[in-house]
C-alpha cells in the first residue's frame, strides 16, 4: 500500500519550509507531488524517505 503524505508531513520530516520545498521541486531536487484532485496534492511516502537517505548519505560523505 502506498501511503500519501501531505505537506505538513512532509514539512514535518524534512525540516524544509513550503516555499524551500517548492524551490527544490523546480530545480528537480526534491520528488514531485501527486495530485490527489482539485487543488490537493501530496507526496508519495517512499520517495520522500529514498530523498531523505539520499540526503543523509549525501551529508555523511561531506563529512569525511
Amino acid at each position: 500500500m502506498t501511503n500519501i503524505l501531505r505537506l505538513p508531513s512532509v514539512k514535518a520530516r524534512t525540516g524544509l519550509s513550503r516555499s524551500t520545498i517548492y524551490l527544490r521541486i523546480s530545480e528537480g531536487r526534491f520528488p514531485k507531488p501527486v495530485s490527489l484532485g482539485g487543488r490537493a496534492v501530496g507526496w508519495i511516502e517512499a520517495e520522500i524517505n529514498d530523498w531523505l537517505d539520499q540526503q543523509i548519505k549525501a551529508s555523511r560523505k561531506a563529512a569525511n
